[in-house]
């Protein structure tokens, strides 16, 4: 029994010859359930009546220059959690390995390897009753020199002369994030999707580094986009100030992300740029409770938390008691909070305008739920396409440029005075606009950063 099955040490190169691949480095790993490829570019497609996946390689470590186009069937989409405890929906593809003389057919899941050490990752489940692993030795069936890899790879493809763009947040399942990884890899981009929560920094004056998950340097980007969420603004920002360090574009900066997180400073900025907001107040202490009420007219308000987002923390005091009792609860709690005029004209309803690189390249109005007076989509708020008035762009564009956003959600509310502006948004949603306008939103954010490029 022991004849017949193939002795490989720890570290093998192996072919996919049904995949076009003369040769990768293959990291042989027991530990690993499941088989995986380096892939970019993935996309399912119908063939023959049958589910096929392509995708693009780069079969050489350290080498983004040459690629290689496969297909294959497709057979699976499965979560599969890596050693860091993040789970990915990925495909799983059905092709034959060949390792020395032997080849047999094994399921491989698809994902983005840029950041590990090897192309390839043989798991248990291709190895079973084939395979006796000595993880003392290497290499065992060969590896080829330098000169042999160039020779067998010197027909396939170079890759485009594209930007190395990054896409640095916290889920890449989100139809934000996706559509923005998608719409850069359509533009023949290569696109990287890095968690916030896998990097970290090594500051030095003369040598400022970023490190990613299993100590892979992030060196080589042309552009960022930062996708940070607000419960982790504070190291957000900080990685995107190391890239900007790092002469990296940064789509947005961080200083504008963190002046816009603070609701505060940000109205405080905005009406210092002539842009005209709902009545709103701010006090420190729960003595001016009662003159805080009626300078902004008196009840119902609004009573919102500074750091509050997507419409959490935001309350509507309809009478003057409970305006007092909402304001002093959050006093106890040593809260920072704002307390702003209700305008009831808006009956629920507000404007969201998309700005990218100065100009309204997509607007939607978003309705409340009935009961609900917050807007927002996540909230269970609805979009519809709007048009806006000049006036609105006018004041769209205005906010943006006064936070030195590059990429802003703008939103406004229609009262009796006029637009006002409630609130910039520094990583907007992408999914309730795209889905009401069907326009190409996250294309456009790539566009503004070919356009720095002069692409």
């Amino acid at each position: 029994m022991l004849q017949n099955k193939v002795i490989l040490g720890s570290e093998e190169w192996c072919s996919f010859p049904e995949l076009g691949i003369p040769t990768i480095k293959a990291r042989v790993d027991s530990g690993a359930k499941t088989s995986a490829m380096h892939a970019l570019n993935i996309a399912p497609f119908i063939k023959n009546d049958a589910n096929w996946v392509k995708f693009d390689i780069n079969p050489i470590q350290n080498n983004i220059k040459t690629i290689i186009h496969c297909e294959a069937p497709l057979v699976d989409k499965r979560i599969v959690k890596s050693s860091s405890g993040f789970r990915e929906h990925r495909y799983v593809i059905q092709t034959h390995l060949k390792i020395g003389d032997a080849k047999w057919p094994i399921e491989m899941t698809l994902t983005n390897r840029d950041s590990m050490g090897f192309r390839m990752l043989l798991g248990r489940e291709a190895m079973s009753g084939r395979v006796l692993v000595d993880p003392e030795q290497k290499y065992l069936l060969g590896q080829p020199s330098p000169e042999t890899l160039k020779e067998l790879y010197q027909n396939s493809e170079k890759a485009t002369t594209g930007l190395r763009i990054g896409l640095l947040a916290s889920n890449p399942e989100l139809y934000s994030n996706k559509r923005i990884m998608e719409a850069g890899e359509m533009r023949g981009h290569e696109m990287h999707f890095l968690n916030i929560k896998e990097c970290y920094m090594k500051l030095d004056a003369k040598k400022p580094e970023i490190h990613y998950r299993g100590g892979k340097i992030l060196n080589q980007f042309d552009a960022i986009i930062p996708r940070i969420r607000p419960s982790i603004t504070f190291y957000g920002c900080a990685l995107t100030r190391q890239f900007e360090a790092l002469k990296v574009f940064c789509l947005n900066s961080a200083s504008a992300i963190t002046q816009s997180r603070d609701k505060l400073y940000s109205l405080q900025l905005l009406l210092n740029s002539g842009i005209d907001i709902p009545t709103t107040g701010f006090a420190n202490s729960p003595l001016d409770t009662d003159n805080l009420i009626k300078m902004v007219g008196g009840s119902p308000l609004i009573v919102k938390l500074l750091e509050g987002t997507q419409g959490k923390g935001v309350v509507l005091a309809e009478t003057k008691k409970a305006a007092e009792s909402v304001i002093n609860a959050f006093k106890s709690l040593n809260a920072n909070i704002l307390v702003q005029e209700f305008i009831k004209e808006a009956n629920g309803k507000d404007i969201r305008c998309f700005v990218i690189d100065g100009k309204v390249v997509a607007a939607i109005q978003r309705e409340a739920m009935p009961g609900e007076f917050r807007a927002n989509i996540h909230l269970g708020g609805t979009a519809s396409v709007i048009k806006v008035t000049p006036e609105e762009k006018k004041i769209a564009i205005k906010a943006a440029k006064a936070m030195d956003l590059k990429v802003a959600g703008v939103d406004i509310i229609r009262s009796s005075k006029g637009p006002l502006l409630l609130e910039v948004n520094s990583s907007p949603g992408l999914e309730g606009i795209e889905g009401a306008t069907n326009k190409d939103v996250a294309g456009e954010m790539i566009k503004a950063i070919e356009k720095n490029f002069k692409l």
